[in-house]
């Protein structure tokens, strides 16, 4: 592929949104720079579905990219083409791997888990209730991160005092700013993590998905169930994947309504549901700006001309394509939770669409409900536009959210009592 014409992605996602107006500007799909390795970025949504169901494309770096051997060596997103489980695997290998994780996410075991979420939620809000009035709170560090992990950690089975390790950890694999080596020694550190949890949970199982998991790997044996590597992959996926993103939406959920109060009004006059808000979030502001790699197993042509030549890699590009006026009219930018269609691929599209999305959706809709229902007066302690955007091109969302849950000199209880007016007089009309 030649070198010349590429536009080459921020890897510190000063200002995506302009960035994302130039990807779709230039084509439904264009050659971009990551970090140093030439790919497609697709932007236009209708051919970044077709692509992603496509059996001409591939998620399988090592089978299906010839620079797979060179670039793992060199480049700081080399964990993401170069893991080995559901999330790089193709055809039947996906398939094994899907169904082997899938029950942790069957719709028996979300509901069950709905109690716990709830409960978690409530706990973290009354550590917030207890700030004192006009306190500024980094929302996203005091709620955004506490909630997902509580809830990986416990689907997972990660005790409670190893989760600041991992949650360091996962923010390594999401960060596009480490050099090589210290993205090699994040991922070398990771990998050790999950080691001493398998350990751990083969000498005293529980009632986790990790253990289950293992018992899969050491029941089916060579053949049907996990490989030992595949093993340790999968637990990267799920814990990395079950925090990281439901962090972002939570941070773009809040700072979304606490900058336009007519949306806020829509939801608090019933017009629209906290469903509307997390799914318009999701289009809006998803989690995963971009999300490395796929493969072409083929030349693909594409509807401008241009062919994506078998061998090459291609980005799907989440955040230019959710908000394409082609899909979403010319409106497509702004924030609406009062519209009608809501489509997005925050969770991807076909067989790798993710698992985890109704736990999400779950977590989510939670969370957001119950903070603006015991915080009616929320609100932004900085201006939006000082909001500073994480340094990812792959991770969408704020290095911190700083608010005030109650203005100064409004009590605890006395929030808690406008809370209690309020449902009343909802429950009343």
């Amino acid at each position: 592929m030649s070198e010349q014409n590429l536009f080459v992605l921020d890897p510190t996602a000063s200002d995506h949104h302009a960035e994302d107006r130039a990807l779709r500007a230039r084509g439904p799909a264009t050659r971009v720079d990551v970090l140093g390795v030439t790919a497609w970025s697709v932007s236009d949504p209708r051919l970044l579905k077709q692509l992603l169901t496509s059996p001409q494309v591939s998620k399988d770096g090592r089978a299906h990219w010839p620079g797979f051997v060179d670039t793992v060596a060199t480049w700081p997103l080399a964990l993401w083409v170069a893991v080995n489980n559901m999330f790089t695997a193709y055809g039947g290998d996906h398939r094994r791997l899907r169904r082997m994780v899938a029950p942790a996410f069957g719709a028996r075991r979300i509901q069950a888990m709905r109690p716990a979420v709830e409960s978690i939620v409530t706990s973290l809000l009354d550590d917030l209730d207890a700030r004192p009035a006009g306190q500024v709170v980094d929302l996203r560090e005091q709620l955004a991160y506490p909630l997902p992990i509580a809830v990986i950690g416990r689907l997972m089975g990660v005790p409670v005092d190893q989760r600041k390790d991992f949650r360091a950890l996962v923010d390594g694999v999401f960060a596009t700013t480490l050099s090589a080596e210290e993205a090699a020694a994040n991922t070398a550190s990771l990998y050790a993590a999950m080691e001493r949890l398998v350990t751990a949970k083969r000498a005293e199982p529980g009632d986790d998905m990790t253990s289950l998991l293992i018992a899969a790997r050491d029941e089916e044996g060579d053949g049907g169930g996990f490989t030992d590597e595949e093993l340790l992959g999968t637990l990267i996926l799920m814990i990395s994947a079950g925090y990281e993103t439901t962090v972002n939406v939570i941070d773009q959920a809040v700072t979304a309504l606490l900058t336009d109060a007519e949306q806020l009004g829509h939801l608090r006059a019933g017009r629209s549901t906290w469903e509307d808000l997390v799914e318009e979030t999701l289009r809006h502001e998803p989690a995963i700006k971009h999300l490395p790699l796929r493969f072409a197993l083929a030349d693909i042509p594409l509807p401008d001309g241009q062919v994506i030549a078998r061998g090459e890699a291609i980005l799907a590009s989440y955040g230019a394509a959710n908000r394409h006026p082609g899909w979403h009219g010319p409106a497509a930018d702004r924030f609406d939770v009062t519209r009608p269609a809501k489509d997005h691929l925050a969770f991807g599209h076909g067989v790798h669409f993710c698992l985890g999305a109704p736990l999400a959706r779950l977590e989510l809709v939670t969370v957001l409900r119950q903070l603006f229902e015991r915080f009616p007066e929320i609100e932004l302690a900085v201006p939006a536009e000082e909001l500073i955007p994480l340094a990812s091109l792959i991770s969408n969302g704020h290095q911190s959210l700083p608010v005030r849950l109650r203005p100064a000199g409004r009590s605890g209880a006395g929030a808690g009592a406008a809370v209690q007016a309020d449902t009343e007089e909802h429950h009343g009309q």
